[in-house]
Parts: C-alpha cells; sequence; structure tokens
C-alpha cells in the first residue's frame, strides 16, 4: 500500500494539547513542577487504558462473573485494530483482522504485550479487592487512509463533552453533532474529529462553530488547521447530514474504529457488576464500613460508593445517600434496587444544609404522582438503628423542578452522571417522587463519607481544562469547606469522615486537609487500607506577588492520605482520599 502523503499523517491522528489558563498553570507548575505537570496534562487527554469492574459479591462472584462476561462480549466480537483503514463509502462492512498492543503506563506502544481478538481480563491482586477485576483496552492507534488520494475524507466534527465520551466508548449522538461534510449518506464512513475552546479575541474561549456547519474538506475551511491531532477514530453514519440535524436524539454516528478501543458494558450484566474507577473503590474501604453502622453518604450520585458501601456492609445496616438534584436521588434508587441492596435510604437535600435546623418543620406534598423509593418500608422506621434520634424531617418532593443553579451545576454535574449521551443532556425524570429531607441531628453518624463536588480536574479523558481560573478554584475550596464543616458535625465521637474528590487541584485536596486539622482539634488523619495511592504534597503556595498563599501538610501527614497521579503507571483518574478519626468533640 502507498504510503499517505505527509499532510495526511500530520493531521488524522490524537495528539491533543490541554489548555489551562494561565494563572492555573502556573500555580500548577509551581505545585508539581514544569516536567511533571506536562506529564499530568498529557496524560489527562487520554483515557485510562483498561476498566475497573466491582463485582456485586452478594449477588455473584468473580470468577462466575468473568466466565459470562467473556462469553457475553467474545459473542458480539469485540475488535481492536491498531490501523484506523479508512476504506471509502462503500466499504463500511470491511474489517481488518490486527493484533493489538497494549499501551504502557505512559501511554505509548510496547513491544510483546499482545493479545488477538479476545478480551484480556486481570484479577485484582490487592488485599481485600477479590471482587474486582480490570479489563484492558488498547490504544493509542493510528488512523491510515487507502483511498485518501481518490477521494475526499467525508468527516464529522462533535462537542468536546461528545469526543470525551467516545473516547470512553460511547457511540456518537446527535446532540454531540457539531459539523459535517456536505452530502454525508447513511452508511457512509467517516472520520471523526472533536472541536476544542480555542482562544477568542476578547480573551474568552469558544469553539466558533454553529451547529450545522458545512466542512469541504479544503484547507481553506476556518476550521481546517484546528482539527489537526484531534481525530478520535473512524465510523459509519447512521443517518444523512439531513437527518443529523433535523432530529433531536439517536445515534449519529457508529464508530467503528477508535484512536481507543474499551469495551463497552452498557446494560451488561445488570446487577452483577458495576464499572468503577479503581480510586472510587479504594474509597470505600478506606471508610471501613461494619455491619449494623448508619453511614451517610453526602453527595452520592450517581450511587457507585453508595452501593460500595453497602455492598461491604452485606447490606446490614443503614446507608443514607444524598443529592441536591431530584434526577440523581432518582438515579441512586434504581441503582440500589438494580443491586438488589435494601439498606439504602435516598433524599433529595443540598449537602450544605445536612445538620437540622432546630425550627425545621414539614412540608405537606401536594404530588399525587407515583412515589419512588429504595423499597417498601414505612416512614416511622426510616432510621432502622434505634439508638439514634435522628430527628429527621421528610418531605416528598416535585419531580419536574430542578433544584437552583449553583456553582456545580453544567460540565461537572454531567461528568459526574452515569449517562453516556453525549449531547447536551435531558432530564430523565419519570415524574415520580423522592423523598426530600430537611437535615439530621448532630452526631448521628458513625461514619460519612465527603465525596465533594469539585473542578474534576482528574477526570480522563479531558480536553479542555481552561475555564478554570483561580477565583473557580477558590469557590470550589469554599465550598467544600462548607459542606466539610456539615460532615464533622454529624459524625459522632469515635467515627469516621472520609473526603475524597477528583480533582488534582491541591487547594481541594491537600488545602482542605490542612483546614480540617487547623480548625477541629479533635480530628486527625487515619490510616487507610489497601493503601496504594502516592503521598500528598508537602509545604505550601506563595503566587503572585503574595496575593495568593495556601498551606499543604507536613511530611508526616503526607504519608497518610492518597493522592493518586493520572501519569502514574497505576494509569487512573486524578483522585485524592483523606481519612479523619474523630475524637471527643467536647475536648
Amino acid at each position: 500500500m502507498d504510503s499517505p502523503p505527509s499532510e495526511f499523517s500530520g493531521r488524522y491522528f490524537y495528539n491533543p494539547t490541554l489548555r489551562w489558563n494561565r494563572q492555573v498553570e502556573e500555580y500548577f507548575i509551581n505545585a508539581y513542577g514544569a516536567d511533571h505537570f506536562a506529564r499530568i496534562s498529557r496524560a489527562l487527554t487520554h483515557p485510562s487504558s483498561y476498566s475497573c469492574v466491582r463485582v456485586n459479591f452478594l449477588r455473584s462472584t468473580r470468577d462466575v462473573v468473568i466466565e459470562k462476561l467473556t462469553s457475553i462480549l467474545n459473542g458480539i466480537n469485540f475488535r481492536s485494530s491498531p490501523d484506523l483503514t479508512c476504506m471509502g463509502r462503500n466499504s463500511a462492512t470491511a474489517e481488518v483482522d490486527h493484533e493489538i498492543q497494549l499501551p504502557s503506563s505512559n501511554g505509548l506502544p510496547r513491544d510483546g504485550d499482545i493479545f488477538k481478538k479476545h478480551l484480556s481480563i486481570d484479577k485484582c491482586q490487592l488485599p481485600g479487592l477479590d471482587y474486582v477485576f480490570f479489563v484492558k483496552g488498547s490504544g493509542p492507534h493510528v488512523m491510515q487512509c487507502r483511498d485518501f488520494l481518490v477521494q475526499p475524507l467525508k468527516e464529522v466534527i462533535v462537542s468536546r463533552k461528545c469526543a470525551e465520551a467516545v473516547l470512553r466508548g460511547a457511540q456518537v449522538f446527535v446532540p454531540g453533532v457539531l459539523a459535517c461534510s456536505s452530502h454525508v449518506e447513511k452508511g457512509d464512513v467517516v472520520a471523526v474529529s472533536v472541536a476544542v475552546e480555542q482562544p477568542r479575541p476578547d480573551g474568552e474561549w469558544g469553539v466558533g462553530i454553529t451547529r450545522g456547519t458545512v466542512l469541504q474538506g479544503l484547507q481553506s475551511d476556518p476550521h481546517y488547521h484546528e482539527r489537526n491531532g484531534l481525530y478520535i477514530g473512524q465510523g459509519v453514519a447512521m443517518m444523512s447530514r439531513a437527518g443529523i440535524f433535523r432530529v433531536s436524539e439517536g445515534t449519529a454516528v457508529e464508530m467503528s474504529n477508535r484512536i481507543y478501543n474499551l469495551p463497552s458494558f452498557h446494560d451488561i450484566l445488570k446487577g452483577e457488576i458495576f464499572l468503577q474507577n479503581l480510586p472510587s473503590i479504594i474509597t470505600a474501604h478506606a471508610l471501613d464500613p461494619h455491619e449494623g453502622e448508619r453511614i451517610l453518604d453526602m453527595c452520592a450520585a450517581p450511587g457507585g460508593k453508595t452501593t460500595a458501601i453497602a455492598t461491604l456492609m452485606r447490606d446490614r445496616g443503614e446507608v443514607i445517600a444524598l443529592d441536591r438534584s431530584h434526577n440523581k436521588v432518582i438515579a441512586i434508587v434504581k441503582l440500589a434496587e438494580e443491586m438488589g441492596l435494601t439498606c439504602i435510604r435516598a433524599y433529595k437535600l443540598d449537602a450544605r444544609k445536612s445538620v437540622q435546623k432546630k425550627d425545621s418543620t414539614e412540608v405537606p406534598s401536594t404530588n399525587s404522582r407515583t412515589e419512588i423509593s429504595c423499597n417498601n418500608v414505612d416512614d416511622s422506621k426510616l432510621m432502622g438503628n434505634e439508638r439514634y434520634n435522628t430527628g429527621l424531617t421528610i418531605t416528598e418532593c416535585e419531580g419536574d423542578r430542578e433544584p437552583s443553579q449553583g456553582p456545580y451545576s453544567g460540565e461537572i454535574g454531567i461528568r459526574k452522571s452515569s449517562k453516556l449521551r453525549n449531547g447536551r443532556g435531558r432530564s430523565n425524570s419519570g415524574g415520580g417522587r423522592v423523598k426530600c429531607s430537611s437535615g439530621f441531628l448532630p452526631s448521628s453518624f458513625d461514619r460519612v463519607l465527603l465525596d465533594a463536588p469539585c473542578s474534576a480536574l482528574g477526570l480522563r479523558p479531558r480536553l479542555f481544562a481552561g475555564e478554570e481560573t483561580m477565583e473557580t478554584l477558590r469557590n470550589h475550596a469554599k465550598y467544600q469547606r462548607t459542606m466539610f464543616d456539615q460532615a464533622v458535625q454529624l459524625v459522632r465521637s469515635g467515627g469516621v469522615v472520609v473526603y475524597s474528590t477528583c480533582t488534582i487541584n491541591p487547594g481541594e485536596n491537600e488545602a482542605l486537609v490542612r483546614y480540617a486539622l487547623d480548625t477541629y482539634k479533635f480530628l486527625s488523619l487515619a490510616p487507610q487500607h489497601p493503601r496504594i495511592g502516592g503521598p500528598g504534597l508537602v509545604g505550601g503556595c506563595e503566587l503572585f506577588n503574595g496575593k495568593f498563599t495556601e498551606d499543604w501538610l507536613t511530611e508526616a501527614e503526607s504519608e497518610l492520605v492518597q493522592r493518586f497521579d493520572p501519569s502514574s503507571s497505576l494509569d487512573t483518574i486524578g483522585f485524592f482520599i483523606a481519612k479523619f478519626s474523630v475524637g471527643r468533640k467536647d475536648t
């Protein structure tokens, strides 16, 4: 096969550069060092090379699930290819059989680590995690095109959120499409690229593409060169160009070859497995829940950590799950039902208002629609454990009023959800009721998990980070401190608080721990098991001529937290975990 022209080889590949706000970049370079931060930035633009799967061991075993999963996925011919071969318009069904190379820890292919047309599954060997396994994916692959000189390549440009979902294994849905070539018909093979925000003359960021834009495939196209290095794969158009921009939902492009190939687990073995990042599983173990305890998950959606905690308790005790979004509470309830867990009670409540006010009163409900709850439990028995006088006030909330917009609406909320849809998103509420709470009495929980809403700067893949400024990062930290103050009030003396985030920002991690230890003298950092993350950051930061200062951890304290570095050999998302033991509060 003739080599493609140099213009082609220098264009149709995936090598994004993560853009940051200038001051934020300076802050992170100060924290990590320039070389280390460059490695982190590169790692964030690529997905992990494997999927982590948690088995619901109350229903099945790891060996049984692996056998089922292998049979199912091999049955649908899971296939990956290192060469994304663009075959031309009428060749959508052509297959190229290749071996694939698994990426090494730095994301580059390595020799000798090869499997062919079957799943590669590794059982987790960490103590206590004998119900976890990893399914390896492949990539990054290289796009090549046989017919490039014969016929111009038809293209589709998708939004950044869409592309991030596609890199994790999703298809291209209609809301995520921004532009495509003229005369695209159903069945055409198209190259899929992503529009990433670019700096504008006014100092802001924007993609500069109007939905419905026609691509000519020529260098004269306004955004032709911006797409260099931003191709995420090749797929088959499932509808014509006219159809894509006429309808509001549906699959626009079914991906046939991807830069990164991870097997999809959509609708597979529901109730038996849950796809979850390894640090999130470690977080549930750090909390160390025991049977019969009463536990609070303050920011629980979409319910992964909530169900992990309930499973570790063997569904014996009580897990209270909170979220301020009506639809997310419904999602938690449905996940608990799906996994057969009955000890979970989900309520709509803003975590910043978790402690019950003395003057709270029950609000009557006028909603007559079907109530949604985890199981048929009488409200008078809802608190379960009689040794607690919680004073919980419950009302039932309307399903079609969205909570007021706050600092964590928009992208972060979308990324925290379990949906794979990659457009702007829609309300999936079935119109049911959820339980609302006015809060809980102080010292009414044995353990509290605060997996705080955050800047999400550790999630992978991430193709843009310029929306975060030093001001927004400080606002995240203030928001988290407010919630942490509530957590400390709600946990009993002798209890445990675990704080976690999915961000690389020290201001939301080490600085929060510093605040907690300096503010609450009865708190102390506790060891975590298992411990596989690295230490926290030591010292502090002073920038911008002393206008910005931040204190982090001591050497001893840094060894008690877990920081997951996305550029490390673990190949996880960026994540942070701190565990606090609660002493006598009256001291």
